[in-house]
């Protein structure tokens, strides 16, 4: 395991804690305490253009537990490299994963210095296994993997996991190549797990919260359509059900009732 990252007290001037952030909103809504007064304000509005939104977050984060169960259990999957780590909360990847498999090795990667200052909770991992952090951008392709190399053994699968970060790439930094970049660099047997929040006719309030949220916080959203967040998976073999609202994507009682359909939608695919 390498160091731990710095402290809060080195990235202070990093973090802007007079705009609103996304991954401390979505802390807020997942109900931690890494999130300041603005956060919660801007989250409590967006809840109100759209009252179901907290429910994403949740959604999204079982979607994690069961993929990466899914993975472990099932697939032999024992590497995670995970882009848009957010903070960290309960279930992240390395607890699931580790649970099931304590031999598992995972890389973290983000690049909002809050994260990076409560990195050492993701720097946990068992004696078999490894946990690393990277602080970096998704754009930065090569330098994501030059890193993870030290960690991982990227001539075996690994799990791609980019949950709810393709979002802040814009259309016009080609986020479709960004992600098939990464896969290229991954042996057959890899997996992408990928979450996205989506535009859909039936879920109108969603454009008008994500319309406010661009307006007042950072970093700005893309949304796509369904048919535009299963292209990611071009070249895949798509896992049943395919790409479908997250908690709908091979669903467990024990997660308990969630909204019939929320705008985040995930998929697993396999790199035959």
């Amino acid at each position: 395991m390498t160091e731990p990252p710095a402290g809060p007290e080195v990235l202070r001037d990093r973090v802007n804690t007079a705009q609103p952030h996304t991954a401390r909103i979505w802390n807020y809504w997942l109900g931690g305490k890494d999130n300041y007064e603005i956060d919660r304000e801007t989250g409590d509005q967006i809840r109100t253009l759209h009252p179901g939104i907290g429910d994403y977050a949740l959604a999204d984060r079982q979607f994690l537990g069961r993929a990466v169960s899914h993975l472990v259990s099932e697939r032999g999957i024992r590497q995670f490299l995970d882009i848009g780590t957010g903070l960290p909360t309960a279930g992240n990847t390395h607890e699931v994963a580790q649970r099931l498999a304590p031999e598992s090795r995972v890389v973290y990667v983000d690049n909002d210095p809050l994260v990076l200052a409560h990195a050492r909770a993701l720097l946990t991992s068992t004696p078999e296994g490894s946990t690393d952090y990277l602080d970096e951008d998704l754009r930065n392709v090569d330098g994501i993997l030059e890193h993870a190399a030290k960690t991982l053994d990227l001539s075996r699968p690994v799990a791609l996991m980019l949950l709810g970060v393709v979002i802040f790439i814009g259309d016009h930094e080609d986020p479709h190549g960004l992600v098939r970049r990464l896969m290229d660099a991954l042996p057959q047997g890899s997996h992408l797990v990928l979450s996205h929040t989506i535009t859909s006719p039936a879920i109108p309030d969603v454009d008008e919260a994500v319309a406010f949220w661009n307006e007042h916080g950072t970093p700005r959203l893309t949304q796509r359509t369904p048919a535009g967040v299963t292209r990611f998976f071009d070249g895949l073999d798509l896992l049943e059900p395919g790409v479908v609202s997250c908690n709908h994507w091979r669903p467990d009682a024990a997660d308990g009732p969630l909204p019939d359909e929320v705008a985040m939608y995930g998929g697993v695919g396999r790199k035959a």
